[in-house]
């Protein structure tokens, strides 16, 4: 017969298990996005921070609104953002429409296989593709000696300079972006075009829907949040350029970016203060559109799930 008294004691005397709700255990499964975090906030988070804070500040760390009131003031500062923006909206709205027709060729155009692969993997070297490598390309190829332009004068006996055409103008800069441009729209919106469901089709043309109906009342709304979202990252992508536009220009190119390197950097210039209030108009810029382009990616994906 089992001893019931020595079973119970030596079940009062076996060490009960750790309470789970005490138990100490280390957040292993955050160790995969720690470096990300870490990153993020050296590099993204507390420069922004700094460049806020000084924003506000005079050169003995007093406070003040004098550098914000500045980029309305200063003719030179708010033309600069004019510039900006215009160059930014034009190389985005035609490099977002440009991207769009090669993505839905590409996707759905019955083109043959491989100039998909070939389209998507130069697309991806082009969209970033940018500063001095690109502006050297570019002086290489439709500079005042450059190959094309040279092939233009003397085989067609067209000049394209004596025409009006230049690198520093608004229109030669909104070119030389667009080569980075519309790349980086084939790569974002060929998901979207992917997305569209083949049952989508054949359900239009069932209830009788003509081909145009179809890409009017179904394909268009759903892939337009999309469109428009990237059309926001394109802006903000030009907006805060810089190394391929200081390349053709250096300082006499009057766009935010290169103001703002001159008052940091700049030996005439040098005004650190004013240079991080022009940093922090810049930063509310993209930051808006990016609050955009997420919301319109947010409401695509409900359609593309």
């Amino acid at each position: 017969m089992t001893d019931l008294t020595l079973s119970n004691q030596a079940l009062a005397t076996k060490p009960a298990p750790p309470n789970e709700a005490t138990a100490f255990r280390l957040p292993t499964q955050w160790i995969g996005v720690a470096p990300f975090f870490i990153f993020a906030l050296m590099f993204l988070i507390l420069p922004t921070l700094y460049l806020v804070l000084g924003a506000f500040q005079r050169g003995d760390g007093s406070f003040t609104l004098d550098n914000i009131l500045q980029l309305v003031t200063d003719p030179s500062i708010s033309a600069s953002y004019w510039v900006s923006i215009k160059i930014s909206f034009w190389s985005a709205i035609i490099g977002a429409f440009a991207g769009l027709a090669i993505a839905i060729a590409i996707v759905r155009g019955g083109l043959p296989s491989w100039t998909r692969s070939a389209t998507l993997t130069f697309s991806g070297v082009a969209s970033n593709f940018a500063g001095l490598p690109l502006a050297f390309a570019f002086l290489a190829t439709l500079g005042r000696v450059g190959i094309v332009t040279t092939l233009l004068r003397d085989v067609l006996n067209i000049n394209i300079y004596a025409m009006g055409f230049n690198f520093l103008t608004t229109s030669g800069l909104i070119a030389v972006y667009l080569f980075f441009q519309i790349p980086l729209m084939v790569v974002i919106i060929v998901p979207a075009i992917d997305g569209l469901k083949k049952e989508w089709g054949e359900a239009a043309a069932t209830l009788g829907a003509t081909q145009s109906q179809y890409w009017r009342m179904v394909v268009i709304p759903v892939i337009w949040p999309s469109f428009l979202g990237t059309v926001i990252l394109l802006f903000a992508n030009a907006f805060g350029a810089i190394a391929t536009a200081y390349a053709f220009a250096g300082p006499a190119l009057n766009i935010v970016p290169i103001k703002l390197y001159s008052q940091i950097n700049g030996d005439v210039l040098h005004n650190p203060q004013l240079g991080y209030a022009i940093a922090f108009g810049m930063i509310v810029i993209t930051g808006l559109a990016n609050v955009f382009y997420i919301w319109f990616r947010t409401r695509s994906e409900r359609w593309l799930k």
